[in-house]
């Protein structure tokens, strides 16, 4: 089971390079932005059940991890402006980001992995993602809206 997720992972990261690469071509808006995370959080209903349960000190633990790794998705993604439409900058470094962040989930997975249940690992990883996430997207969201209103005060001078 863990050789099975660990390599479904790998192909999860490698669609999430794909995925940036082919977004990075076509202008963003507001809602590309912000919707990952909302769709994410449904997510958090796993909760509910008592085998995906984790301590305050777990969450602690997650909610850490993922905003001290949300800085690495946050140094490596910046906005371009071309033809008066925004876009998504590619970034080599990015792609080594998330391939970072994919070999240190699997080695902290295959270390809890003999001392934590299934459930409390899952649990854990999807807190450690989705406070990876939130953090990166607010952070986007942001600069978006900054370079929007620059082009806006831009259009309106001239």
């Amino acid at each position: 089971m863990l050789l099975l997720s660990s390599v479904f992972a790998l192909i999860m990261g490698v669609a999430v390079i794909f995925i940036r690469i082919k977004a990075s071509e076509k202008p963003v808006n507001a809602k590309k932005i912000l919707l990952p995370p909302v769709f994410m959080s449904t997510g958090a209903l796993m909760y509910i059940f008592p085998y995906f349960r984790i301590s305050p000190f777990e969450i602690a633990e997650a909610v850490i991890a993922g905003a001290l790794f949300s800085i690495f998705l946050i140094k490596t993604s910046s906005f371009e402006v071309k033809e008066g439409e925004i876009f998504l900058k590619r970034s080599k470094a990015f792609a080594i980001v998330i391939i970072a962040l994919l070999l240190i989930r699997l080695a902290l997975k295959v270390f809890f992995s003999s001392s934590t249940t299934a459930g409390e690992l899952g649990g854990m990883f999807w807190l450690i993602a989705f406070c990876m996430l939130v953090p990166w997207r607010v952070t986007m969201y942001l600069q978006f809206r900054k370079l929007e209103s620059s082009l806006q005060i831009k259009a309106e001078t001239i």
